[in-house]
């Protein structure tokens, strides 16, 4: 849990970081007729009458002040939702990347401890090796004395609560990806219901009276949408690192089992 806070916490210091606006910086031009001025990563030339021209917006810049027309209200929450969904999704990626051995090393280090020390050297490699293999390839030797169908027992039993470890979160993520564009939609619907209120109170159809309201509404559905695609990127991610450790675990609990046939035949 201090782990997935700290992450939560350093997530939430890079979108600061980003939102922050630049430096202004002046360059005056050697005719002295126009300067540049670049803030808040908009570039504006003045000349020498003192009028200015907006030249271009920077992306960072483009998108705080969306995200400020949206309104903190719903896009606090869409903001939070990101934040929170990309914390469980780097504490996974952190925990899987970990997780992740070279089985096949791991095989022909265990066949050779087998062969040359017993049980017990087999067991101390697997002590000394870090990830679920080499805890399912523990469990299976610590039972080998009893029998091979034991071992075998043991071997499906804690492969069962190594992937439960495996997927530990993955709803979490799948849950902001769900309700992140939900919230963004709800947004949009309470914004337009907003807007025909106006609509109401004014007795006109203005145009300008309620565009205001509908471009305020539609922001939070965009944003609502992106947060989704981003968190969708990294579930897909994560599902395909599982599915890969997932399948060398099921091939090195097979390899074990020969191995221990092999090793109880001699």
């Amino acid at each position: 849990m201090k782990k997935l806070f700290s992450i939560m916490a350093i997530t939430a210091l890079v979108f600061a970081s980003t939102l922050k606006a630049n430096a202004t910086v002046t360059k005056t031009m050697p005719n002295n007729t126009l300067t540049i001025v670049t803030a808040d990563n908009v570039t504006f030339i003045q000349d020498e009458d003192g009028g200015e021209t907006m030249e271009s917006r920077g992306f960072h810049q483009e998108l705080k002040d969306r995200f400020v027309e949206g309104g903190p209200g719903f896009m606090g929450i869409v903001l939070l939702c990101l934040i929170l969904g990309l914390a469980f999704a780097i504490e996974r990626i952190i925990y899987l990347n970990l997780s992740t051995t070279n089985t096949k090393k791991l095989a022909e280090n265990v066949e050779d401890a087998l062969k040359s020390g017993g049980i017990e050297a087999a067991k101390e490699v697997c002590r000394n090796t870090k990830g679920p293999v080499a805890s399912i390839y523990y469990q299976g030797l610590d039972r080998a004395d009893e029998s091979v169908e034991a071992a075998e027992k043991a071997v499906v039993a804690y492969g069962g609560v190594q992937m439960g470890q495996l997927e530990k979160n993955i709803s979490w993520i799948s849950l902001f990806i769900a309700i992140a564009p939900m919230l963004g939609f709800m947004g949009t619907v309470i914004g337009m219901i907003s807007a025909f209120d106006k609509i109401q109170a004014a007795g006109d159809m203005n145009p300008s009276l309620v565009a205001g309201g509908i471009k305020i509404a539609l922001l939070t559905t965009v944003f609502g949408l992106i947060v989704a695609i981003i968190l969708q990127i990294f579930y897909n991610y994560i599902i395909s690192k599982i599915d890969s450790i997932v399948n060398s675990m099921e091939d090195a609990s097979i390899t074990l089992i020969d191995m221990l046939v092999d090793y109880k035949n001699k």
